[in-house]
């Protein structure tokens, strides 16, 4: 008899064990996965009757929940929604949210670990819950130069504080109205989300950081001139070799400078001049000489290869390691499988103009609960150096000289010393090109590091550049933050 009760008590018992595990595995380590499950409209039902917390710029919102008198109790509302979607995002009923609203769902819905004792004390006192409030590092002032300068261009415009890394200006067009997207009315939202999939341009896409993304072209160079300093055997003024035209080992490809001629006359060329005149073949030569892993680890040092977020999620940019030469002779200026995010190509200038320190890059300056508490607070945190200060020095002085007397003339500004460094890049034999610009300012006293890329040639075709497009761009943001 007592053998078959304790037979008993041990299956009771696993059976108990069994049910604790299986609750314990759906309630701590499923939880988030299933509560951010769109099918799980009780979850999201129930993270409406809480008021979602503001995401703010300067203090104002940007986002914000208002009361609503359907089911879902608030509605969530975007202020100037099309400038700042790049920013904030959306927050639909059905489906995942995006931007910050997606990055920071858990705080701005006030689910965080972090809001635990806030949402008990709701429960004690009776007061309605609120999500935590988010503020933005964006500047609103950049911000709106950005969209304005970037016009009707398919591209888009970042702007950082290079000794913070804090991102002011993120704009990314085509875009949205973020406020279409979330409505209550689903018929409505799925054929507006329908309409954007099916539009041109991809105006969903967040080109800043993310998306199909481009190749760098010339941008990529100052890349290399920090890869060829670092080794200690190159200077600004090493000479490389000078011809009109390379054909690249065991391949067809002949590859040209944009003048169709030489670099400067001589045989020879300095690295500083090949850089300011964005010439191409000395630095596929540069990128033949050089072993493919110190180009490799230089561009990783710059955040090539690396995961980011800000808190957003950012796509990795690439720069493969090209054991070919001719491959690493295509990829030396930026062309081949190198790819990159204006942010990434910000990050470059950003470093160069603050004594070779990379800051990591981040779009939240604070969080703060319902009763204005900090929950967190973002200090400026170093990514990574990829320079020596003596090395960023050389090449920020390039990048000026680039501006002053070189192929970025259009981003010149009346009494400030602007640094900074063109891209044209190939996307294919008769395809538009990526224009590009990406610098600093002002160069004595680097307050701002921009970047701009124009896809499909800014309208032009194979005839625009960088210089022509994207640098005007990029002074008329520069302009508007140093009030000039």
């Amino acid at each position: 008899m007592n053998r078959e009760i304790k037979r008993v008590s041990t299956i009771v018992l696993v059976m108990f064990l069994a049910l604790l595990v299986s609750t314990s595995i759906l309630q701590v380590v499923q939880a988030d996965n299933l509560a951010a499950d769109a099918r799980n409209t009780r979850a999201r039902n129930d993270s409406y009757s809480a008021q979602r917390g503001a995401i703010l710029v300067a203090g104002q919102p940007i986002a914000q929940s208002v009361p609503s008198s359907d089911v879902y109790k608030w509605q969530r509302q975007y202020s100037n929604g099309p400038l700042y979607s790049a920013v904030t995002g959306f927050y639909p009923v059905n489906g995942e949210a995006t931007g910050l609203e997606g990055a920071l769902d858990d705080k701005l819905s006030g689910t965080s670990n972090s809001q635990f004792f806030e949402r008990i004390n709701s429960i004690l006192t009776g007061k309605n819950p609120q999500g935590a409030t988010v503020e933005t590092t964006i500047d609103p002032k950049a911000q709106q130069a950005a969209w304005n300068a970037l016009g009707n261009y398919q591209g888009a415009v970042v702007l950082l504080e290079p000794k913070t890394g804090k991102i002011l200006a993120m704009v990314s067009k085509p875009t949205y109205d973020p406020n279409v997207l979330a409505s209550h009315d689903t018929a409505a939202v799925n054929a507006a989300y329908q309409q954007l999939l099916d539009a041109s341009g991809s105006p969903l896409t967040n080109r800043t950081i993310g998306g199909n993304l481009n190749p760098p072209g010339s941008t990529f160079k100052p890349v290399m001139s920090a890869s060829a300093f670092g080794t200690g055997q190159y200077t600004k003024d090493s000479q490389l070799p000078n011809p009109a035209e390379l054909t690249l080992p065991n391949s067809p490809t002949v590859v040209r400078n944009d003048s169709l001629t030489t670099c400067g006359p001589g045989a020879t060329v300095s690295i500083a001049t090949a850089q300011i005149l964005s010439c191409n073949i000395p630095f596929a030569e540069l990128g033949m000489q050089l072993k493919p892993e110190v180009i490799k680890d230089q561009a990783d040092k710059f955040g090539f290869n690396q995961s980011l977020s800000i808190p957003i999620p950012v796509e990795k940019s690439v720069y493969p390691l090209y054991t070919d030469p001719a491959e690493r002779a295509l990829g030396s200026f930026g062309q081949k499988d190198d790819r990159a995010t204006p942010l990434q190509m910000a990050m470059v200038s950003a470093a160069v103009a603050n004594g070779g320190k990379l800051m990591t890059p981040n779009l939240v300056d604070s969080i703060r609960s319902s009763d204005l508490q900090p929950i967190e607070t973002f200090q400026p945190q170093q990514f990574s150096q990829p320079m020596t200060q003596q090395n960023a020095d050389t090449i920020k002085q390039m990048m000026v000289d680039g501006v002053d007397h070189g192929v970025a003339s259009n981003a010149r500004i009346d009494g400030v010393q602007v640094g900074g460094k063109t891209g044209t890049a190939q996307n294919g034999a008769t395809d538009p090109y990526t224009l590009w610009f990406t610098g600093f300012a002002p160069a004595n006293d680097p307050q701002f590091a921009v970047a701009v890329v124009v896809e499909n040639g800014g309208g032009l075709g194979q005839s625009g550049t960088g210089n022509q497009v994207a640098a005007p761009i990029a002074r008329k943001v520069l302009e508007a933050v140093l009030n000039k």
